[in-house]
């Protein structure tokens, strides 16, 4: 009984925040849990921006309708599922995912609510949990799976961590130099194959 885990953006979509960066010229926006581990901070920033620039959650989805997942990842994902449970751990807001869940086949997503006002200004957001891709993954645990994960940023680290097998994929430099515990990954294909090596391993348990 063997479970994949994955973060989403930078993972298997672009970064949200970052294209919502280019399309408005905000460089601010670009800002994102890979540069800034504290995950409140950064939110807080990112709704202060907002605010400052008149913008509401209806441009942010504007910009993710027109956004599609990262070459192969639908390929990717879909292969996976063909052999593993897959679900998608990830510190988006289910008011931003839809289109890209659409387009991946709607697999699983674990991930937090934004709080948006009558006139349609997000104010605050709600976590599903805190830290809660390693607590989904240690409950995973609990229900006698094993679980390999695989992300990009900070905010993945508890979850790698907490896996039987941890993967990077897409890091960047900073993340794959602090955290060489987890394997770097550049391709689909590689990660594949290390996912593939760590269920059989898994499956064969201790030596």
């Amino acid at each position: 009984m063997q479970v994949v885990c994955l973060d989403l953006e930078g993972v298997l979509v672009p970064e949200i925040w970052i294209e919502f960066s280019q399309r408005t010229g905000i460089a601010e926006f670009s800002r994102t849990t890979r540069e800034e581990p504290d995950y409140d901070k950064l939110m807080r920033f990112r709704i202060g921006l907002l605010a400052q620039h008149s913008l509401k959650l209806a441009d942010i989805q504007a910009v993710i309708a027109g956004m599609s997942p990262l070459p192969g990842a639908r390929e990717f994902l879909d292969g996976l599922r063909e052999k593993f449970q897959v679900i998608i751990l990830s510190d988006t807001f289910y008011e931003f995912a839809d289109p890209l869940m659409r387009q991946l086949g709607r697999p699983t997503l674990f991930c937090h609510r934004l709080l948006v006002d009558d006139e349609g200004f997000v104010r605050d957001y709600k976590l599903r949990q805190p830290d809660q891709k390693r607590h989904a993954v240690n409950a995973l645990k609990s229900l006698n799976f094993q679980v390999m994960a695989a992300g990009d940023s900070y905010n993945d680290t508890g979850m790698l961590g907490a896996a039987d097998a941890g993967f990077l994929i897409h890091p960047p430099e900073t993340i794959a130099r602090e955290f060489p515990q987890f394997k770097a990954h550049h391709g689909y294909d590689d990660l594949r194959a290390s996912i593939d090596a760590a269920a059989a391993r898994l499956r064969s348990g201790p030596a």
